[in-house]
């Protein structure tokens, strides 16, 4: 099925559900193939390089970018539940299942972060923390057993979690070990963690304080954070996109009349603040962490156009930005001819859903594992719909 634009300038969304997830079987071959690789060339582990091309001497020694692993390990339990669903492996037959690779990947997390899952960032372990829950509803819906693992992990997270939310600035999640900034990327994701895990009344908490201290007035989307600044407190104004994904889920998984009120006008609040003019196309955040950003959101975008609960003009206009979006990085790829290798990946995506990937990344260039999960995450999205 062809993608044509519509007089706004977005393009149209394809309506076929089977070419949706087509298309998100094309993206995880491409990123598991060329950037997943073992670690140190240990049998059973799997690690997503930072960038291609790239060696395992630079995997090891280049930096280490903790959060984007936790995504992989997201979109891989997505190619995981389609997995379930068509009962046919994404990589086909003689490859590993995504859920065994999802698998494969928290263990080497935990090897490449120096034999542990805690680090410096509470957001960074959030993240893993979600992908980890996930995966391990999955393990429990194709009837195979969890790990220990994933319950250690969980157990060993949530105390991280419990000692970063406290009564300091009126409540909230601090963002790293340092503990003078509290923000959107770790309470958010934190309460949707709690929410989750049945802690209900600490995730409304958390969710509470972003809507009294960072929620613009306004503009009806959150700002970054709080930090000390001059022996008092000052708000971070920063809008970035991904910040409205985790407060998104959390808002739902709490549901009650006043949260899912909240998740109504934020979705409102990002169609009008957050996508490029004239279009129903999510803006992107660049390269390096903001690779992921645009993506992110969209994940939870396809949640609420899922969720009956909230109105049906709400779900559309969610399902408008996640199909629109996921098109624009789809018709902008650049695919590579021949047999994909460690320098060149099988299909690029664009880290601009505006331009194509032939302008922002040319033949040669180095191409960031980031921005293709976040093609990857937006593909797995529309295919939810």
């Amino acid at each position: 099925m062809s993608s044509q634009i519509q007089p706004n300038g977005t393009p149209a969304p394809t309506k076929d559900a089977a070419e949706w997830a087509a298309r998100a079987n094309q993206a995880a071959r491409s990123v598991t193939r060329s950037f997943g690789r073992r670690f140190l060339f240990l049998p059973g582990t799997h690690i997503g390089a930072v960038s291609l091309p790239s060696s395992s001497l630079k995997s090891l020694s280049g930096p280490w970018h903790y959060w984007w692993q936790a995504h992989y390990v997201d979109c891989l339990v997505d190619a995981g539940r389609r997995e379930l669903a068509g009962k046919t492996k994404f990589d086909g037959g003689s490859r590993p299942s995504a859920g065994r690779l999802a698998s494969r990947l928290v263990t080497t997390i935990r090897l490449r972060n120096l034999l542990r899952f805690v680090n410096d960032y509470y957001d960074d372990m959030a993240w893993l923390a979600l992908a980890t829950l996930r995966l391990e509803k999955l393990a429990e819906e194709t009837r195979k057993p969890g790990r220990r693992r994933n319950a250690y992990v969980q157990k060993s997270l949530t105390l991280q979690f419990d000692s970063a939310s406290t009564d300091d600035f009126g409540g909230g999640t601090f963002w790293s070990t340092k503990r003078d900034f509290k923000n959107t990327p770790a309470t958010a994701p934190v309460a949707l963690y709690y929410a989750r895990t049945g802690h209900t009344e600490r995730a409304q908490q958390l969710v509470n304080w972003l809507n009294s201290k960072l929620l613009h007035p306004e503009r009806g989307i959150y700002q970054d954070g709080v930090r000390i600044k001059e022996g008092g407190l000052a708000v971070d104004t920063a809008i970035y996109t991904y910040n409205q994904g985790p407060v998104l889920g959390a808002l739902l998984e709490l549901g009650g009349e006043d949260n899912l009120r909240r998740a109504d006008l934020l979705v409102d609040a990002v169609k009008r603040e957050l996508t490029l003019p004239g279009m129903e196309v999510i803006r992107g955040e660049g390269t390096g962490d903001g690779g992921l950003f645009t993506g992110i959101l969209l994940r939870y975008l396809a949640l609420a156009a899922r969720d009956g609960r909230l109105p049906a003009p709400t779900r559309d206009t969610a399902k408008s930005l996640v199909h629109s979006t996921a098109e624009a990085f789809w018709a902008g790829r650049r695919v590579n001819t021949g047999n994909p290798s460690r320098g060149t990946p099988a299909i690029v995506f664009s880290f601009d859903p505006q331009r194509p990937a032939a302008e922002t990344y040319p033949a040669g260039a180095a191409v960031e594992l980031s921005t293709q999960l976040q093609a990857w995450m937006a593909l797995e999205a529309a295919a939810t719909l």
